[in-house]
């Protein structure tokens, strides 16, 4: 590949010097690395992918698409120019508009002359002696770094399930957080898919359309809203863009960061009558509008979010013919405790008669053989195709997988052994002059992510700019202020539903052998205000070493 597309076609025979290194070259990464290159800093990313893109660029699975309010929305918002000049089509783009956007902004902001592409760091040692990061990637390279940007993904790390006679089949097998680059034929072919959340909820209508038969092997039935995606009203575009800095603004005062003011009303603002009105409404409407556009306490009441549910699940008895199958699919968790997933005819797909579902919750799989699943049970499932939509090691899997050494040698893994513990979800103790983008503890996958890897990106790189203007060559957490941060994160949580026991892979429960912890940050734009205030208080809860 030609070095200006971003892959180096040689190593390094000596160390090369810069002032930061960012891995990822996803939303996060490429933000990251425009804006510290902008500052004047001597910065490179690396990526394992082809192409930019991150998630995007690995997530190709039929139906993939965003759930966020999309358009001209799940996007940078730093660049007014890029919102005047790029044309979303759909309120929830594909997977194909949304990488061709991340494409277009790499060649608009030059940012490909800096990135490596199909290189993996390999090791990354805090060199205390030089105040500097050792790293090293995959392709020889050796650099000298004074600070470590870890834009790694929140959805990055696959989670690939220990099932017996896995390597013995002799079909396909894809992961759709790992789908390959061609097109995968489904026609004729026998498909099996284990999993049903979001990556599933949205491949399995598709593939049931083409495939021969699908078999499909649910985990955990799950509450979907449909998606109502269409296409983006013109005038609507023209209004935002025209207004682009109010509808900003708007999104830096949202919990999700989304362009529309949080609820107001409480669900006891309403008759019974009144509430299940505004659920039809926004219902129909789809999207995540039914969760975070309707009443205040939807996850703070419990009574509130139980007659959600029951709602919901009336429309799901509505949607499904055969009276087993709707046992099988009805949930029976909290309404938005886990990943609130979108649909397109997620529900109806098991009225055709060419899908079958398989609880897995009442007969488990056995193993894997060489032509399909057989289940405990004792029934075979002949399949041509497995496909695994099994997720992620969310959230900090990626971060463990990299496995940094701080000070004295100490690994993330080991730091992060009994907790995923951070301040402001961004830098750990004893790991100086480290920055996550989107780490554990911080708002993460629950507030609009480019917007948020922005945010977070402009605030590491004013910290780096303080600590040259003071003459300060490091700089790094306590302890007192981590286990402060990690206090607030619990107790802001605990004022809703979610916590350490929910069974989501908001806490790790997907997981086998991960220990449990609710690791985002609630409440969104306060987030941000209190980077701010660490910043303004001349970075509070950080200890400064002079440069050597």
């Amino acid at each position: 590949m030609p070095e200006e597309q971003g892959q180096q076609s040689t190593a390094a025979d000596a160390t090369q010097t810069l002032d930061a290194v960012v891995i990822g070259a996803g939303f996060g990464g490429m933000y990251a690395l425009h804006s510290l290159r902008e500052s004047g800093l001597s910065v490179r990313a690396y990526d394992a992918a082809g192409g930019v893109g991150g998630t995007w660029w690995w997530n190709r699975y039929p139906g993939a698409r965003v759930d966020f309010p999309g358009g001209p929305f799940y996007c940078y918002t730093f660049s007014e120019e890029l919102v005047q000049e790029w044309d979303w089509s759909e309120t929830q783009p594909d997977q194909a508009s949304v990488l061709a956007y991340l494409n277009y902004v790499a060649d608009k902001f030059d940012l490909r002359r800096d990135i490596h592409l199909e290189t993996r760091v390999t090791s990354a040692h805090y060199d205390q002696a030089a105040q500097r990061w050792a790293i090293e990637t995959s392709a020889g390279e050796k650099i000298n770094a004074q600070f470590l940007i870890c834009a790694l993904g929140t959805l990055s790390q696959t989670n690939m399930p220990d099932i017996a006679g896995f390597e013995s089949f002799a079909g396909e097998c894809y992961h759709t957080g790992h789908w390959p680059q061609e097109k995968v034929e489904f026609a004729g072919k026998r498909v099996g898919v284990i999993g049903t959340g979001s990556s599933g909820i949205q491949a399995i209508p598709v593939i049931a359309e083409e495939a021969a038969h699908l078999t499909v092997f649910q985990r955990t039935p799950q509450f979907t809203i449909p998606a109502g995606n269409r296409p983006l009203d013109p005038a609507f575009v023209s209004e935002a863009r025209k207004n682009w800095a109010t509808v900003r603004d708007q999104m830096m005062k949202s919990p999700l960061g989304a362009p529309y003011p949080a609820p107001k009303l409480s669900s006891r603002d309403h008759s019974a009558e009144q509430r299940r009105e505004l659920y039809e409404k926004l219902w129909r409407k789809g999207g995540l509008s039914i969760l975070f556009d309707s009443y205040s306490d939807i996850l703070t009441n419990e009574e509130a979010n139980a007659e959600l549910a029951e709602f919901m699940r009336a429309k799901i008895r509505d949607l499904v013919d055969d009276p087993a199958v709707l046992e099988k699919l009805l949930p029976d968790y909290q309404v938005g405790t886990k990943r609130q997933v979108l649909d397109k005819g997620y529900y109806a797909t098991y009225n055709r008669d060419n899908v079958t579902l398989v609880d897995l919750r009442e007969d488990a799989i056995e193993t894997i053989t060489p032509t399909g699943i057989r289940t405990v049970a004792g029934e075979e499932h002949a399949l041509d195709i497995l496909i695994f939509a099994t997720g992620y090691d969310a959230i900090t899997g990626a971060f463990v997988g990299l496995n940094p050494r701080g000070r004295g040698g100490i690994s993330l893994k080991d730091k992060w052994a009994e907790r995923f513990s951070t301040y402001l979800g961004m830098t750990i103790p004893e790991f100086p002059n480290l920055f996550m983008i989107h780490g554990p503890e911080s708002p993460s996958v629950l507030f609009n992510m480019p917007l948020g890897a922005e945010l977070q990106s402009d605030w590491i790189r004013d910290c780096i700019h303080y600590l040259r203007e003071q003459g300060q060559g490091v700089i790094e957490p306590t302890a007192a202020a981590e286990e402060a941060w990690g206090q607030e994160v619990a107790e802001i949580a605990g004022q809703t539903m979610f916590s350490a026991d929910i069974d989501s892979w908001y806490s790790g429960a997907n997981i086998p052998g991960k220990h449990r912890q609710f690791t985002v940050y609630l409440g969104g734009p306060n987030f941000y205000r209190r980077l701010d205030e660490v910043a303004e208080k001349n970075y509070e809860g950080f200890v400064l070493e002079k440069v050597y």
